[in-house]
């Protein structure tokens, strides 16, 4: 493997732990707010969560492709026991931080000439582009409406 693949390699492998910290936390929210009866939350963060799993499987097929070993341990430990808001500001950073690495690694694949590895970081900035605009409403919300929009996040979902 030639130094600008195995720096591509460390790239996604980066990405992919980063993936995997947001796998665990956005389960982790996903099974304590199903637990608290927030149901309509749960399932947005499960819903989430898969696609960040989606994220972390596509980083390994890339990762194996270029002869790497695609790293299984997350880059943090999921925060549990958090408040709704508390829980919404943890989500925000991860996605603001894979953001932020997503658009550094995609422009060093460029660099590198790989220019398929920068497409993959691209997908996934729209992604987590996404993620964020989302999670910032959804605390919002909690931050403006409280206990109302709490209410409304009772049940088992839609």
């Amino acid at each position: 493997m030639g130094k600008d693949a195995k720096k591509v390699v460390e790239l996604l492998n980066a990405a992919r732990a980063g993936e995997l910290t947001a796998i665990l936390q956005y389960m982790a929210q996903h099974y304590e707010l199903e637990n608290q009866d927030y149901g309509k939350l749960a399932k947005f963060l499960k819903k989430t969560a898969i696609t960040e799993m989606k994220h972390a499987e596509l980083l390994a097929d890339r990762i194996l492709f270029l002869g790497g070993v695609p790293t299984s341990k997350p880059d943090a430990e999921a925060k549990k026991g958090q408040s709704i808001t508390d829980m919404l500001a943890t989500d925000i950073a991860l996605e603001a931080d894979a953001i932020g690495k997503y658009n550094a690694s995609a422009k060093a694949c460029a660099e590198a000439l790989d220019h398929v590895s920068k497409d993959i970081f691209e997908k996934l900035l729209g992604d987590e582009n996404g993620h964020l605009d989302e999670f910032q409403n959804l605390k919002e919300h909690a931050d403006q409406l409280g206990a109302a929009w709490l209410a409304q996040q009772t049940g088992a979902g839609e």
